[in-house]
């Protein structure tokens, strides 16, 4: 018992130090680094923002109650975490009885550019919400003298330089980026869950369900994309809510091809057989017992997808059919310089590596998830 509590006592006095700080010294390197990033990269955020932070009781605007929120609750996660991570038993000695989620965490783990790829789009997240803190200028204003300040180089006072109407191209990118990132989250979400409910009433029916819904699927996959996306967006007034459910709405039929494939195998089971057989009708056999025994592919593709919606709408953005001006967003920013990529690059640069690593990085995570969620690469 005192033993205990003394070992108890020293975790605590280690955490209030710094989070991650009693996991380093255990030697769970991964689990110390991480919370101590997370927390020391919350703290630079309200150093450096001290001011703007103090602002958010008297400006009240939602965004940035939003931010201060965020990062009172990853300070409070980390430290929460430091406390408590590794108190039961250890890994190896739990891996027994482990459930085969927590196999695939252990074995994504260990797979380090999947491990660096989430932990670039937690960070991509996080400066999405704390944006409001990480810089001053309004992604949207045009100042009045605009050739005094348009196109200027990167410099300490505009990190990555200003645009053709002078604004903060640094701003532009962080606040882009949750257009960006929210537009490929939503149509990411409304396109999986039609896949896979498609694909699992294809694969579990058969019969005529199954052609009809494979036609369908066979018709939508024959059109190209861009062409489909472009004919659709143009029927309407392009806006954020336009962009999502279209792309939602004509990217689901890929998840459906593989859902339906994992269906075939699945329904010929014994516990589907065991589950017919009790008189379980066909709508709860297949939300209770098939979906959730495939949703190893579904979310490899969710990732996997993330990464191509978010291309698929900075080129929308770019050819002026996703969100409209002055609301920033990557693939607009990238045409906004396109005219003088000579002698301002940055404008276009920046915000093309800001994809690049986006994508990457969401590739990454979805190559980690489909090496840890297939059992025959683990034999």
């Amino acid at each position: 018992m005192n033993s205990a509590g003394g070992d108890r006592g020293k975790r605590l006095s280690a955490t209030a130090l710094l989070p991650g700080l009693p996991q380093l010294l255990r030697g769970q390197l991964l689990a110390g680094l991480s919370l101590m990033t997370l927390a020391l990269g919350m703290l630079a955020v309200l150093a450096v923002g001290f001011d703007r932070v103090l602002a958010t009781f008297t400006a009240g605007r939602v965004d940035h109650w939003i931010a201060f929120l965020t990062l009172a609750a990853m300070l409070g996660l980390a430290w929460w975490l430091s406390a408590v991570w590794g108190r039961g038993r250890r890994e190896e000695d739990a891996s027994a009885g482990a459930s085969g989620w927590a196999i695939a965490w252990r074995e994504f783990k260990k797979n380090r550019p999947a491990v660096l790829g989430l932990y670039l789009m937690v960070a991509l997240y996080l400066v999405t919400l704390l944006a409001p803190y990480l810089t001053s200028y309004d992604p949207t204003e045009i100042v009045e003298d605009i050739l005094s300040v348009r196109h200027l180089a990167p410099s300490g006072e505009h990190l990555l330089g200003t645009d053709k109407y002078g604004r903060d191209v640094y701003a532009r990118i962080l606040y882009g980026a949750r257009i960006s990132l929210s537009i490929g989250f939503i149509a990411v979400v409304i396109s999986i869950t039609l896949g896979t409910l498609v694909g699992a009433a294809s694969g579990y029916f058969g019969g005529v369900v199954d052609t009809v819904l494979m036609r369908l699927v066979d018709t939508l996959i024959s059109f190209p994309r861009l062409v489909l996306l472009i004919t659709v967006i143009a029927l309407f007034e392009p806006s954020i809510m336009v962009v999502v459910v279209v792309l939602g709405l004509t990217l689901w039929p890929s998840t459906a091809r593989i859902v339906r494939g994992e269906v075939l195998s699945l329904r010929e089971r014994e516990f589907i057989e065991a589950a017919r057989a009790l008189g379980l009708g066909s709508p709860r056999i297949i939300l209770r017992h098939i979906i959730p025994n495939v949703m190893g592919p579904v979310i490899v593709a969710a990732t996997l997808g993330l990464g191509n919606i978010i291309l698929i709408e900075a080129g929308l953005s770019f050819l002026g059919l996703s969100v409209q001006p002055p609301t920033p967003s990557w693939g607009a920013i990238i045409n906004d310089g396109r005219e003088f990529l000579l002698q301002a690059w940055w404008v276009s640069a920046f915000p093309g590596l800001a994809i690049v690593f986006t994508v990457v990085a969401f590739n990454l995570i979805g190559d980690g998830l489909r090496d840890a969620l297939d059992p025959r690469l683990r034999m």
